[in-house]
């Protein structure tokens, strides 16, 4: 096995992304505190080829240094809006006939494992902050949670690897590949 050089990865630029079909997926960041965790957000969503970002409350907005640490460039590539709350990029999202789910453990949410991304033409999904995770008056205009199951001592994942987890299951279930 040889590992791909950077050439063979046959990658598109900034401008063919931004021109790209997208998976309709919206994913809403619910006052995340860490600038790294912001970053690796937009890499991820670039990576999964996401329609865009809502960034909202006291998450951080590029250009920052400490976003590109992580994000790598993602900032010019994926679409992100800045919204003073959660409760309004929701809402937003709702008027534009996106299903919204929070990502969360709450009573009666769905595992992610049992969750089908099919149903729904377009998505959008609400991450919470490092530590008190997604606001309950968020939660309330919600269609539902989803919970990532989990089986260690731990009851969190971090907000960066929770997006990687859930885009992945959401986007390859459908095989939304692109």
């Amino acid at each position: 096995m040889k590992k791909r050089s950077m050439d063979e990865l046959n990658r598109m630029n900034v401008e063919e992304f931004r021109q790209s079909s997208k998976n309709p997926i919206v994913v809403v960041l619910d006052n995340v505190r860490s600038m790294n965790n912001i970053g690796s957000v937009f890499r991820t969503c670039d990576a999964f080829r996401i329609d865009g970002i809502y960034l909202c409350g006291i998450t951080a907005q590029p250009p920052h240094k400490e976003i590109e640490k992580t994000a790598l460039g993602a900032t010019q590539s994926v679409s992100w809006n800045y919204f003073d709350t959660t409760q309004e990029a929701v809402n937003e999202l709702i008027r534009n006939e996106y299903t919204v789910f929070a990502i969360e453990q709450a009573e009666q949410s769905i595992m992610l494992n049992e969750f089908n991304s099919c149903d729904y033409k377009k998505l959008a999904l609400v991450f919470g902050n490092e530590v008190m995770g997604v606001e309950q008056q968020v939660i309330d205009s919600c269609c539902g949670c989803i919970e990532i199951p989990q089986f260690g001592t731990k009851h969190s994942l971090n907000i960066s690897v929770s997006v990687g987890i859930t885009l992945w299951h959401v986007v390859y279930l459908c095989n939304r590949k692109l």
